[in-house]
């Protein structure tokens, strides 16, 4: 591997701004938009290895996918594109929040192929750790089904590709969405090679919360409206002594910044700072035990002013700016 370089990536795509499930969708274009506004105003951009993120192959979505679910989402492209051509709707429904329109297919390939394109530069030595500014999200997507705005699980797919590829014995995926990443757990629970630490509020979405109590997942439900100064202690706790005994060879991010108290999905109190110490506490396990790799991936955060600085915040840290 080539000397370790202190650099930050920036992965995206132009095609991620086309997935859009309708007029007043939370999971908006404007969210990306939003995000590279305030990294370019704010100079942090500058500061980073901007790389546009090519598709995921398919061969690589299936490490973490049922064929058939890939195919499925390909197949229902392809009909509504023959639907819209006979001037039919110009949407389809995969559950009541989550529909695709003729892009999303390309959308969720770049989406995957950002998160698996960040882990084979940082694996290369290209980059420390790396952002990926990507919709749709993935978090909630299961092995066998996209639901809650998500096709594809970027994070889980990165997290397998980086030890079916690239050799690895042990990553870590970190999830602070507002939400529990159900998806991720579907796909990674009881695969001791991946250690999956959250917390989420609870009683939320998706129904039930965390439901498995496989030995490789570290799931902290917290109510609605706690803040950041108990959500830390919690990481204190629990989540910093099991990545310290684990020794992650890498670590994944599933980066949502919806439990930020001005975001109206959630019903938390974090802010950018909390979002800055989590992100510093994790950087400093990556130092220790994965020669600071790091991949993270945009998942939630829907109030388009806090989301943008919660990312910067992110970021920076990240980039040691």
């Amino acid at each position: 591997m080539s000397a370790l370089v202190n650099k930050t990536g920036y992965f995206y795509h132009p095609d991620c701004h086309k997935h859009e499930m309708g007029q007043g969708h939370p999971e908006c274009p404007e969210r990306l938009s939003a995000i590279e506004d305030r990294l370019l105003t704010s100079g942090v951009r500058d500061a980073l290895d901007c790389r546009e993120a090519p598709q995921a192959p398919i061969t690589d979505l299936e490490l973490a996918h049922g064929r058939m679910h890939v195919a499925s989402l390909r197949g229902l492209t392809d009909g509504l594109r023959e639907e819209i051509e006979a001037g039919g709707p110009t949407h389809a429904q995969v559950d009541p929040d989550t529909s695709i329109n003729v892009h999303t297919w390309d959308a969720a390939l770049r989406a995957a192929g950002a998160a698996i394109a960040a882990t084979d530069a940082v694996m290369a030595g290209d980059m420390e750790n790396a952002f990926c500014a990507i919709r749709p999200p993935g978090h909630h997507a299961c092995r066998d089904k996209a639901m809650g705005f998500c096709f594809f699980n970027n994070v889980a797919v990165a997290a397998r590709y980086a030890l079916e590829r690239h050799g690895l014995k042990r990553v870590a995926i970190v999830d602070f969405d507002v939400h529990h990443g159900n998806g991720t757990e579907d796909i990674v629970a009881g695969d001791q090679r991946i250690l999956m630490l959250s917390f989420f509020q609870h009683p939320f979405y998706p129904d039930g919360g965390a439901r498995s109590n496989a030995s490789n997942l570290v799931n902290l439900p917290v109510p609605a409206y706690t803040k950041g100064d108990v959500v830390r202690d919690l990481i204190l706790a629990h989540w910093l002594p099991r990545l310290e005994a684990y020794k992650p060879e890498m670590i994944f991010i599933s980066a949502g910044f919806d439990a930020h108290r001005e975001d109206d999905l959630g019903q938390m109190g974090l802010v950018e700072a909390d979002y800055a110490w989590i992100t510093q506490h994790l950087k400093a396990v990556a130092k220790t035990h994965a020669q600071g790799r790091i991949v993270s991936c945009l998942e939630g955060g829907y109030n388009l002013d806090a989301l943008a600085r919660s990312v910067e915040a992110h970021v920076r840290v990240l980039a040691d700016l």
